[in-house]
C-alpha cells in the first residue's frame, strides 16, 4: 500500500492585485489634484513677500474678482458672489467657531484699490484684525510688467 502524503494549504496573499489597484488610484490622484483649486480665479498682483504660517485650520479666502465682486471661501458653495455684508456675517460667524481661523484676501490686480480697502475695512469692523493679502511671487513664471 502507498501512503500519500498530505499537502499543506498554502498561506500566501497574492499581492500582485493589490499593487495594481494602487498604481490605479495612485494615478487617478496625480490627475485629479491639480484640478482642484480653492476659491476664484484672481490674477494676483506681483511682489515679494514671505510665506506666512498656517495652523492646521483651513483658512477662510476672501477674494474679488476682475469685475469686483466678492466670494468667500467656505461652505459648499464657493463660486457664488455675495455681497460685501453677507461676506462679513459668515466670516463673523466662522470666527465664533473658530477664533483662529486665518483670513487671506485674494484679490484680482485689476480691481479698485477701494474695493480692497472696503473689505479690509469691514473684516476689521468684523473682528479680524490679522488679514492677509495674498500675491504671486515675482519669480513665479507671470510675465514682467
Amino acid at each position: 500500500m502507498e501512503i500519500r502524503k498530505r499537502k499543506k494549504p498554502m498561506a500566501e496573499i497574492n499581492v500582485v492585485p493589490y499593487i495594481d489597484v494602487m498604481l490605479v488610484l495612485l494615478v487617478i490622484f496625480m490627475i485629479t489634484a491639480p484640478l482642484i483649486t480653492a476659491g476664484v480665479k484672481v490674477d494676483l498682483p506681483d511682489a515679494d513677500g514671505k510665506p506666512l504660517e498656517t495652523n492646521d485650520e483651513t483658512p477662510l479666502i476672501a477674494s474679488i474678482n476682475k469685475d469686483g465682486l466678492y466670494y468667500l471661501s467656505v461652505g459648499d458653495d464657493q463660486e457664488t458672489p455675495m455681497p460685501l455684508t453677507d461676506l462679513v456675517t459668515l466670516v463673523k460667524a466662522q470666527r465664533v467657531v473658530s477664533p483662529k481661523i486665518q483670513v487671506f484676501v485674494n484679490a484680482d490686480e485689476s480691481v479698485q484699490y477701494g474695493k480692497v480697502v472696503r473689505l479690509f475695512a469691514a473684516l476689521q469692523k468684523a473682528g479680524v484684525d490679522d488679514a492677509s493679502l495674498m500675491v504671486e511671487p515675482v519669480n513665479s513664471g507671470k510675465k514682467a510688467r
